[in-house]
């Protein structure tokens, strides 16, 4: 039972903070000479891999890697538990403030009504307000595939109608028995 409670707090706090590129630290890093820099941000200088190792443990820190490609590769002394912890941190902070941009999409037929047409266009405006993109679709059925200029001038109406606040991403295409166009936000 306790076996199967740690490996769930296991994969919750691997999927909660972990970072992608992890760093050698301590014995890990394989280079002899390294230009080694102090908790605060000090340069202490080039030392010996060993005795740059020792100096951290001194300090009861770790020895991380942080410029493997420099001559000669750049370690820092920090507390390298913490600073992952950081990073994930602010990783999860990132994620948090980031709002995926929604495409919803409007259908309506080369035929509509006046009333259909405002109200579709109302809740087009209200899409757009609330930071999505939408989509205005015309599906052609039958014989309306032969009058595909109707469907188009639709579309155009909505375009001319949303113009104060909507700009045109991707003008009238048909693909199929489908034309649409994309409309996002002014800014």
């Amino acid at each position: 039972m306790w076996i199967w409670l740690f490996k769930i707090s296991q994969i919750f706090f691997w999927r909660c903070f972990t970072i992608k590129q992890e760093l050698p630290i301590n014995r890990q890093i394989r280079e002899k000479e390294v230009q080694v820099i102090g908790e605060n941000g000090e340069k202490i200088g080039v030392l010996p891999i060993e005795k740059a190792i020792e100096v951290a443990e001194e300090k009861n820190l770790d020895l991380v890697l942080v410029a493997p490609n420099a001559t000669p590769a750049v370690c820092r002394i920090m507390n390298y538990g913490k600073y992952k912890f950081e990073q994930a941190k602010k990783e999860k902070e990132s994620r948090k403030n980031q709002k995926a941009v929604e495409v919803k999409e409007i259908r309506v037929t080369p035929n509509i009504g006046e009333h259909d047409f405002g109200f579709k266009c109302k809740n087009a405006k209200t899409f757009l307000e609330s930071g999505n993109k939408v989509k205005l679709t015309v599906r052609f059925r039958g014989r309306e595939m032969n009058n595909v200029k109707l469907g188009e001038s639709v579309l155009n109406r909505f375009i001319e109608s949303l113009s104060e606040i909507a700009t045109v991403e991707k003008k009238p295409f048909l693909e199929g028995k489908t034309m649409f166009v994309i409309l996002s936000k002014k800014i």
